[in-house]
């Protein structure tokens, strides 16, 4: 069905139904919007995957979500980004469309006359995002991250209800590891990533990590799969049972450590270690194996994600550590 879907026709979808609707731009590229309107009012729900073509666990558990979710027991609506960079999925590219080359989740919020990933950017953010009271971006690791699962949202202080509900749902999801960002965007500054593009339009938003190293991993699927029907069940927008029984952990400041050196990295440390200020975690060398730097901690603390892969290049994270 080609064409523009707006906002205002997301809001028009008759109770008790759902819409699957693609969304082209141009001849480059397009975006599939699945719109599921429950029979009973109740608050706008968005989620979107596939932000990068290549965490898969996120896609497939939209996928599993678009099936499971029944209009006749939604309170709301749901809006769905089922798969937001279609060109990099199908490419197989790893964090940019390779039509134009750029990072969806760099561009936000946007260009409406801009590259065709501008486009999509631009697009999200003046047609599904004003229109939610809750932005989830889920996410995972790519083909090179090796990341621990965890939800997260940012501290913006001036908007407490937003945040107080963004808290609420990432206790609700379920997860062990929990992530608080402090929010220090000036009003005028692009927000670059998508769900930081709306905690800027002042609603509440948050992203789920989970998954790694570009596979599908089925455990990871269905835990991001419960942690959404969890968050759904929390506002009470589906019926369904929240398991509340992990120790949850929460971590309110971040330290990353970028690579001094291009080259090949070696590591034994994985996600979800602990970790001591000053311990060597690894090494790079050239491609003649001559060590070139040892790297180590910074702080101490929990490697929430790391480069799993040997190629690194001068200036990339190679660990964030959760403290």
């Amino acid at each position: 069905m080609p064409g523009i879907l707006h906002a205002q026709q997301i809001k028009d979808i008759p109770l008790g139904s759902r819409r699957d609707t693609v969304v082209y731009f141009g001849k480059e590229d397009s975006l599939a919007v699945t719109v599921i309107k429950g029979k009973h009012d109740g608050p706008v729900f968005s989620m979107v995957a596939g932000v990068h073509g290549f965490e898969y666990p996120p896609i497939m558990a939209v996928q599993e979500l678009m099936q499971k979710i029944q209009p006749e027991k939604l309170h709301g609506t749901l809006v769905i980004l089922p798969l937001a960079n279609e060109a990099a999925f199908y490419g197989r590219s790893v964090f940019t469309n390779p039509v134009d080359g750029k990072n969806l989740n760099r561009v936000f919020p946007g260009k409406a006359e801009g590259t065709v990933t501008e486009q999509i950017a631009y697009w999200i953010s003046q047609e599904v995002i004003p229109v939610s009271d809750v932005f989830l971006d889920i996410h995972g690791g790519d083909a090179s991250e090796d990341l621990l699962p965890f939800v997260c949202y940012y501290n913006r202080t001036d908007k407490p209800e937003q945040v107080a509900l963004a808290h609420q749902l990432t206790e609700a999801a379920n997860f062990e590891y929990n992530v608080i960002y402090p929010y220090t965007l000036a009003p005028d500054a692009p927000s670059e990533y998508a769900f930081k593009e709306a905690v800027q339009q002042g609603k509440t938003a948050l992203s789920i990590e989970a998954g790694k190293l570009g596979s599908v991993q089925p455990v990871m699927v269905e835990m991001i799969s419960t942690g959404v029907m969890n968050m759904l069940t929390d506002m009470g927008m589906y019926p369904s049972e929240i398991n509340s029984s992990v120790n949850q952990k929460w971590f309110e400041a971040q330290v990353y450590l970028k690579s001094p050196s291009t080259g090949l990295f070696y590591s034994k440390i994985k996600s979800g270690d602990k970790v001591t200020k000053g311990q060597v975690l690894g090494n790079i060398t050239n491609i003649f194996g001559e060590k070139l730097e040892d790297i180590s901690a910074p702080s101490s603390g929990i490697v929430l994600y790391k480069v799993g892969t040997p190629p690194v290049n001068k200036g990339e994270t190679l660990f964030c550590i959760g403290k």
